[in-house]
Protein backbone atom coordinates (compact mmCIF):
# COMPACT_ATOMS: atom_id res chain seq x y z
CA UNK A 1 0.00 0.00 0.00
CA UNK A 2 3.00 2.28 -0.52
CA UNK A 3 1.24 4.23 -3.27
CA UNK A 4 -1.60 4.99 -0.84
CA UNK A 5 0.91 6.38 1.67
CA UNK A 6 2.55 8.43 -1.09
CA UNK A 7 -0.83 9.83 -2.09
CA UNK A 8 -1.63 10.74 1.50
CA UNK A 9 1.74 12.45 1.82
CA UNK A 10 1.06 14.40 -1.37
CA UNK A 11 -2.33 15.54 -0.04
CA UNK A 12 -0.62 16.74 3.14
CA UNK A 13 1.86 18.75 1.07
CA UNK A 14 -1.01 20.28 -0.92
CA UNK A 15 -2.89 21.21 2.27
CA UNK A 16 0.28 22.80 3.63
CA UNK A 17 0.76 24.90 0.50
CA UNK A 18 -2.87 26.03 0.57
CA UNK A 19 -2.59 26.97 4.24
CA UNK A 20 0.56 28.99 3.53
CA UNK A 21 -1.27 31.03 0.89
CA UNK A 22 -4.76 30.91 2.39
CA UNK A 23 -5.11 34.68 2.68
CA UNK A 24 -4.28 34.91 -1.03
CA UNK A 25 -6.76 32.16 -1.95
CA UNK A 26 -9.51 33.90 0.01
CA UNK A 27 -9.23 36.87 -2.32
CA UNK A 28 -8.98 35.09 -5.67
CA UNK A 29 -12.27 35.50 -7.47
CA UNK A 30 -11.34 33.10 -10.29
CA UNK A 31 -11.47 30.18 -7.86
CA UNK A 32 -15.23 30.60 -7.65
CA UNK A 33 -15.46 30.03 -11.39
CA UNK A 34 -13.53 26.76 -11.03
CA UNK A 35 -16.02 25.37 -8.54
CA UNK A 36 -17.61 22.06 -9.50
CA UNK A 37 -20.37 20.18 -7.77
CA UNK A 38 -18.17 18.88 -4.97
CA UNK A 39 -14.61 19.98 -5.76
CA UNK A 40 -12.73 23.13 -6.62
CA UNK A 41 -9.62 23.33 -8.80
CA UNK A 42 -6.77 25.32 -7.24
CA UNK A 43 -3.44 26.29 -8.83
CA UNK A 44 -0.70 25.60 -6.28
CA UNK A 45 2.86 26.89 -6.73
CA UNK A 46 6.01 25.05 -5.74
CA UNK A 47 4.84 21.45 -6.19
CA UNK A 48 6.26 19.30 -8.96
CA UNK A 49 5.36 15.63 -9.33
CA UNK A 50 8.43 13.53 -10.29
CA UNK A 51 8.08 11.94 -13.72
CA UNK A 52 10.21 10.41 -16.48
CA UNK A 53 11.29 12.48 -19.47
CA UNK A 54 12.13 10.59 -22.64
CA UNK A 55 14.57 11.72 -25.33
CA UNK A 56 14.34 10.93 -29.02
CA UNK A 57 17.63 8.95 -29.06
CA UNK A 58 18.82 10.79 -32.17
CA UNK A 59 22.45 10.73 -33.30
CA UNK A 60 22.97 14.41 -32.57
CA UNK A 61 22.78 16.37 -29.38
CA UNK A 62 24.59 16.43 -26.06
CA UNK A 63 27.32 13.78 -25.88
CA UNK A 64 27.69 13.29 -29.65
CA UNK A 65 30.73 14.15 -31.81
CA UNK A 66 34.45 13.54 -31.66
CA UNK A 67 35.31 15.54 -28.55
CA UNK A 68 37.19 13.93 -25.71
CA UNK A 69 36.60 14.31 -21.97
CA UNK A 70 38.15 17.54 -20.72
CA UNK A 71 38.02 19.36 -24.08
CA UNK A 72 36.78 22.95 -24.01
CA UNK A 73 33.60 24.15 -25.67
CA UNK A 74 33.25 26.62 -28.51
CA UNK A 75 30.50 29.22 -28.46
CA UNK A 76 29.10 30.18 -31.85
CA UNK A 77 27.40 33.29 -30.53
CA UNK A 78 26.68 35.39 -27.52
CA UNK A 79 23.00 34.53 -27.26
CA UNK A 80 19.88 36.62 -27.67
CA UNK A 81 19.96 38.31 -24.31
CA UNK A 82 21.06 38.09 -20.68
CA UNK A 83 20.22 34.97 -18.70
CA UNK A 84 17.31 35.02 -16.27
CA UNK A 85 17.95 35.71 -12.62
CA UNK A 86 14.58 34.69 -11.14
CA UNK A 87 13.76 31.27 -9.77
CA UNK A 88 11.29 29.25 -11.81
CA UNK A 89 7.89 28.37 -10.33
CA UNK A 90 6.11 25.07 -10.78
CA UNK A 91 2.34 25.51 -10.85
CA UNK A 92 0.19 22.43 -10.38
CA UNK A 93 -3.59 22.35 -10.59
CA UNK A 94 -5.00 20.20 -7.79
CA UNK A 95 -8.58 19.30 -6.99
CA UNK A 96 -9.69 19.93 -3.43
CA UNK A 97 -13.14 19.12 -2.10
CA UNK A 98 -15.11 21.98 -0.62
CA UNK A 99 -15.12 20.13 2.70
CA UNK A 100 -11.31 19.94 2.65
CA UNK A 101 -11.12 23.62 1.80
CA UNK A 102 -13.46 24.47 4.67
CA UNK A 103 -11.38 22.34 7.05
CA UNK A 104 -8.21 24.17 6.01
CA UNK A 105 -10.04 27.47 6.55
CA UNK A 106 -11.14 26.40 10.01
CA UNK A 107 -7.67 25.16 10.99
CA UNK A 108 -5.85 28.25 9.80
CA UNK A 109 -8.33 30.71 11.32
CA UNK A 110 -8.66 28.53 14.46
CA UNK A 111 -12.44 28.46 14.10
CA UNK A 112 -14.33 26.25 16.57
CA UNK A 113 -16.85 23.81 15.16
CA UNK A 114 -20.42 25.06 15.37
CA UNK A 115 -22.82 23.35 17.77
CA UNK A 116 -26.23 23.17 16.03
CA UNK A 117 -29.33 24.08 17.96
CA UNK A 118 -33.00 23.38 17.37
CA UNK A 119 -35.13 20.28 17.08
CA UNK A 120 -35.81 20.43 13.35
CA UNK A 121 -34.10 17.77 11.30
CA UNK A 122 -34.05 16.91 7.62
CA UNK A 123 -34.37 13.13 7.45
CA UNK A 124 -32.76 11.37 4.52
CA UNK A 125 -33.07 7.71 3.60
CA UNK A 126 -29.97 5.73 2.67
CA UNK A 127 -29.39 2.09 1.78
CA UNK A 128 -26.78 0.63 4.12
CA UNK A 129 -25.23 -2.75 3.30
CA UNK A 130 -25.00 -4.39 6.69
CA UNK A 131 -25.59 -8.12 6.29
CA UNK A 132 -25.37 -11.30 4.22
CA UNK A 133 -28.14 -13.43 2.79
CA UNK A 134 -28.43 -16.43 0.46
CA UNK A 135 -30.54 -14.79 -2.21
CA UNK A 136 -30.07 -11.68 -4.23
CA UNK A 137 -28.98 -10.26 -7.60
CA UNK A 138 -25.63 -11.36 -9.01
CA UNK A 139 -24.38 -7.78 -8.90
CA UNK A 140 -24.46 -7.99 -5.08
CA UNK A 141 -22.83 -11.41 -4.79
CA UNK A 142 -20.15 -11.45 -2.08
CA UNK A 143 -17.35 -13.13 -4.01
CA UNK A 144 -14.95 -13.76 -1.12
CA UNK A 145 -17.52 -15.43 1.11
CA UNK A 146 -18.94 -17.38 -1.81
CA UNK A 147 -15.47 -18.66 -2.76
CA UNK A 148 -14.69 -19.68 0.81
CA UNK A 149 -17.92 -21.66 1.08
CA UNK A 150 -17.27 -23.43 -2.21
CA UNK A 151 -13.66 -24.19 -1.27
CA UNK A 152 -14.74 -25.59 2.10
CA UNK A 153 -17.28 -27.82 0.37
CA UNK A 154 -14.65 -29.15 -2.06
CA UNK A 155 -12.21 -29.87 0.79
CA UNK A 156 -14.82 -31.69 2.84
CA UNK A 157 -15.90 -33.73 -0.16
CA UNK A 158 -12.28 -34.56 -1.10
CA UNK A 159 -12.71 -33.16 -4.61
CA UNK A 160 -10.15 -30.37 -4.33
CA UNK A 161 -7.07 -30.95 -6.49
CA UNK A 162 -4.09 -28.65 -5.67
CA UNK A 163 -2.61 -29.46 -9.10
CA UNK A 164 -5.78 -28.23 -10.76
CA UNK A 165 -7.32 -25.81 -8.22
CA UNK A 166 -10.60 -25.35 -9.98
CA UNK A 167 -13.52 -24.24 -7.83
CA UNK A 168 -17.04 -24.75 -9.15
CA UNK A 169 -19.77 -22.75 -7.46
CA UNK A 170 -23.07 -24.37 -6.67
CA UNK A 171 -26.24 -22.55 -5.83
CA UNK A 172 -25.90 -23.29 -2.11
CA UNK A 173 -22.42 -21.67 -2.05
CA UNK A 174 -23.53 -18.24 -3.15
CA UNK A 175 -23.92 -15.46 -0.64
CA UNK A 176 -25.16 -11.92 -1.33
CA UNK A 177 -24.84 -8.62 0.41
CA UNK A 178 -28.07 -7.44 2.00
CA UNK A 179 -29.13 -3.92 2.80
CA UNK A 180 -31.65 -2.08 4.84
CA UNK A 181 -32.96 1.42 4.43
CA UNK A 182 -32.03 3.65 7.36
CA UNK A 183 -33.15 7.17 8.16
CA UNK A 184 -30.38 9.61 9.01
CA UNK A 185 -31.22 12.92 10.68
CA UNK A 186 -29.39 15.97 9.40
CA UNK A 187 -28.95 19.27 11.20
CA UNK A 188 -31.17 21.84 9.57
CA UNK A 189 -29.94 25.38 8.89
CA UNK A 190 -30.79 28.33 6.68
CA UNK A 191 -28.62 31.24 5.54
CA UNK A 192 -30.41 34.43 4.49
CA UNK A 193 -28.16 36.75 2.49
CA UNK A 194 -29.27 40.38 2.17
CA UNK A 195 -27.56 42.98 0.02
CA UNK A 196 -27.96 46.63 -0.84
CA UNK A 197 -28.10 46.94 -4.65
CA UNK A 198 -28.62 50.69 -4.84
CA UNK A 199 -26.55 52.95 -7.07
CA UNK A 200 -23.71 53.33 -4.56
CA UNK A 201 -22.97 49.57 -4.66
CA UNK A 202 -20.83 49.06 -7.77
CA UNK A 203 -19.11 46.05 -9.33
CA UNK A 204 -16.15 46.27 -6.98
CA UNK A 205 -18.41 46.09 -3.94
CA UNK A 206 -20.37 43.18 -5.47
CA UNK A 207 -17.11 41.26 -5.97
CA UNK A 208 -16.23 41.70 -2.30
CA UNK A 209 -19.68 40.43 -1.32
CA UNK A 210 -19.41 37.47 -3.68
CA UNK A 211 -16.07 36.37 -2.21
CA UNK A 212 -17.22 36.85 1.37
CA UNK A 213 -20.45 34.93 0.77
CA UNK A 214 -18.56 32.03 -0.85
CA UNK A 215 -16.41 31.44 2.24
CA UNK A 216 -19.33 31.95 4.63
CA UNK A 217 -21.24 29.33 2.68
CA UNK A 218 -18.27 26.92 2.60
CA UNK A 219 -17.75 27.04 6.37
CA UNK A 220 -21.42 26.72 7.33
CA UNK A 221 -21.98 23.83 4.93
CA UNK A 222 -19.05 22.04 6.55
CA UNK A 223 -20.81 22.32 9.91
CA UNK A 224 -24.34 21.37 8.82
CA UNK A 225 -25.46 18.37 6.80
CA UNK A 226 -28.66 20.02 5.60
CA UNK A 227 -28.66 23.71 4.72
CA UNK A 228 -30.72 26.12 2.65
CA UNK A 229 -29.71 29.50 1.22
CA UNK A 230 -32.11 32.38 0.53
CA UNK A 231 -31.25 35.70 -1.12
CA UNK A 232 -32.81 39.14 -0.62
CA UNK A 233 -31.83 42.33 -2.48
CA UNK A 234 -33.02 45.83 -1.73
CA UNK A 235 -32.80 49.48 -2.60
CA UNK A 236 -35.82 51.32 -1.21
CA UNK A 237 -37.81 48.09 -1.66
CA UNK A 238 -36.74 44.52 -0.98
CA UNK A 239 -37.49 41.23 -2.67
CA UNK A 240 -36.26 37.66 -2.76
CA UNK A 241 -34.23 36.56 -5.80
CA UNK A 242 -32.20 33.53 -6.88
CA UNK A 243 -28.46 33.22 -6.32
CA UNK A 244 -27.37 34.34 -9.79
CA UNK A 245 -29.56 37.42 -9.70
CA UNK A 246 -28.31 38.27 -6.21
CA UNK A 247 -24.74 38.76 -7.43
CA UNK A 248 -25.55 40.38 -10.78
CA UNK A 249 -28.44 42.77 -10.25
CA UNK A 250 -27.80 46.49 -9.93
CA UNK A 251 -30.25 49.30 -9.35
CA UNK A 252 -29.78 53.05 -9.33
CA UNK A 253 -32.26 54.08 -6.68
CA UNK A 254 -31.92 55.03 -3.02
CA UNK A 255 -31.50 52.82 0.03
CA UNK A 256 -33.90 51.76 2.76
CA UNK A 257 -32.24 48.98 4.78
CA UNK A 258 -35.32 48.31 6.89
CA UNK A 259 -37.07 46.91 3.80
CA UNK A 260 -34.55 44.02 3.74
CA UNK A 261 -34.93 43.34 7.47
CA UNK A 262 -38.71 43.25 7.11
CA UNK A 263 -38.47 40.87 4.14
CA UNK A 264 -36.15 38.60 6.14
CA UNK A 265 -38.50 38.63 9.12
CA UNK A 266 -41.48 37.70 6.90
CA UNK A 267 -39.44 34.90 5.31
CA UNK A 268 -38.50 33.46 8.69
CA UNK A 269 -42.05 33.73 9.98
CA UNK A 270 -43.39 31.86 6.95
CA UNK A 271 -40.83 29.07 6.58
CA UNK A 272 -38.33 28.86 9.43
CA UNK A 273 -39.43 28.43 13.02
CA UNK A 274 -36.68 29.78 15.24
CA UNK A 275 -36.97 26.93 17.78
CA UNK A 276 -36.45 24.35 15.07
CA UNK A 277 -33.94 25.92 12.67
CA UNK A 278 -30.38 27.17 12.89
CA UNK A 279 -30.72 30.62 11.32
CA UNK A 280 -27.96 32.84 9.95
CA UNK A 281 -28.60 36.33 8.58
CA UNK A 282 -25.93 38.28 6.70
CA UNK A 283 -26.39 41.79 5.41
CA UNK A 284 -23.98 43.49 2.98
CA UNK A 285 -24.04 47.23 2.47
CA UNK A 286 -21.81 50.27 2.02
CA UNK A 287 -23.37 51.77 5.14
CA UNK A 288 -25.56 54.30 3.33
CA UNK A 289 -29.20 54.55 4.38
CA UNK A 290 -32.07 56.84 3.46
CA UNK A 291 -32.52 58.43 6.87
CA UNK A 292 -31.66 58.22 10.54
CA UNK A 293 -35.26 57.26 11.21
CA UNK A 294 -34.95 54.19 9.00
CA UNK A 295 -31.68 53.23 10.69
CA UNK A 296 -33.43 53.39 14.06
CA UNK A 297 -36.24 51.24 12.68
CA UNK A 298 -33.64 48.69 11.60
CA UNK A 299 -32.31 48.53 15.15
CA UNK A 300 -35.83 48.01 16.49
CA UNK A 301 -36.44 45.17 14.02
CA UNK A 302 -33.17 43.53 15.05
CA UNK A 303 -33.72 43.80 18.80
CA UNK A 304 -37.41 42.89 18.89
CA UNK A 305 -37.80 40.34 16.09
CA UNK A 306 -34.68 39.05 14.40
CA UNK A 307 -31.91 38.65 16.98
CA UNK A 308 -33.87 36.78 19.72
CA UNK A 309 -34.45 33.69 17.56
CA UNK A 310 -31.36 33.30 15.38
CA UNK A 311 -27.83 31.93 15.71
CA UNK A 312 -26.16 35.01 14.25
CA UNK A 313 -26.71 38.26 12.45
CA UNK A 314 -23.60 39.30 10.55
CA UNK A 315 -23.29 42.77 9.10
CA UNK A 316 -20.49 43.26 6.57
CA UNK A 317 -19.87 46.84 5.47
CA UNK A 318 -17.94 47.17 2.22
CA UNK A 319 -16.13 50.36 1.29
CA UNK A 320 -17.66 52.55 -1.41
CA UNK A 321 -16.72 56.00 -2.65
CA UNK A 322 -20.42 56.89 -2.74
CA UNK A 323 -21.64 55.38 0.53
CA UNK A 324 -21.72 57.21 3.83
CA UNK A 325 -20.50 54.23 5.89
CA UNK A 326 -22.62 55.42 8.81
CA UNK A 327 -24.92 52.43 9.37
CA UNK A 328 -22.30 50.32 11.18
CA UNK A 329 -21.92 53.11 13.74
CA UNK A 330 -25.69 53.08 14.34
CA UNK A 331 -25.56 49.34 15.02
CA UNK A 332 -22.67 49.77 17.44
CA UNK A 333 -24.55 52.48 19.29
CA UNK A 334 -27.96 50.84 19.57
CA UNK A 335 -27.51 47.05 19.28
CA UNK A 336 -23.95 46.42 20.45
CA UNK A 337 -24.92 44.65 23.68
CA UNK A 338 -26.20 41.52 21.85
CA UNK A 339 -23.89 38.50 21.59
CA UNK A 340 -25.26 37.13 18.33
CA UNK A 341 -24.67 40.26 16.25
CA UNK A 342 -21.22 40.67 14.68
CA UNK A 343 -20.10 43.50 12.43
CA UNK A 344 -17.07 43.68 10.15
CA UNK A 345 -15.59 46.13 7.66
CA UNK A 346 -14.24 44.94 4.32
CA UNK A 347 -12.47 47.74 2.52
CA UNK A 348 -10.36 45.52 0.26
CA UNK A 349 -10.10 41.82 -0.56
CA UNK A 350 -7.38 41.44 2.05
CA UNK A 351 -9.95 42.19 4.78
CA UNK A 352 -12.04 39.11 3.94
CA UNK A 353 -9.66 36.86 5.93
CA UNK A 354 -10.23 38.81 9.15
CA UNK A 355 -13.94 39.24 8.46
CA UNK A 356 -14.56 35.47 8.22
CA UNK A 357 -12.58 34.92 11.41
CA UNK A 358 -14.61 37.57 13.24
CA UNK A 359 -17.93 36.04 12.17
CA UNK A 360 -17.19 32.47 13.27
CA UNK A 361 -14.57 32.71 16.03
CA UNK A 362 -17.29 32.23 18.68
CA UNK A 363 -18.55 28.97 17.16
CA UNK A 364 -22.15 30.14 16.78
Amino acid sequence: MKIHKDHQRFRQIVRGKIREDLRKFLTRGELLGREGKHVISIPVRGIDIPHFRYGDNSDSGVGSGNAQPGDGTDADGEGVGPGGTQEGHHILEVEVTLDELADILGEELELPRIEPKGRKRITSEKDRYSGIRQTGPESLRHFRRTFRRALRRHLMAGTYNPQNPRIIFERRDKLYRSWKTVKEPQSNAVIVYMMDVSGSMGDEQKELVRLEAFWIDAWLRRNYQGIESRYIVHDVRAGEVDRETFFRIREDGGTRISSAFKAAWELLQSHYESLEWNIYLFHFSDGDNSSDADSRECCTLLRDHLLPGINMFGYCQVASAYGSGHFINVLHEHVEDTENMITTRVNTKDDIYDSIKAFFSKGK
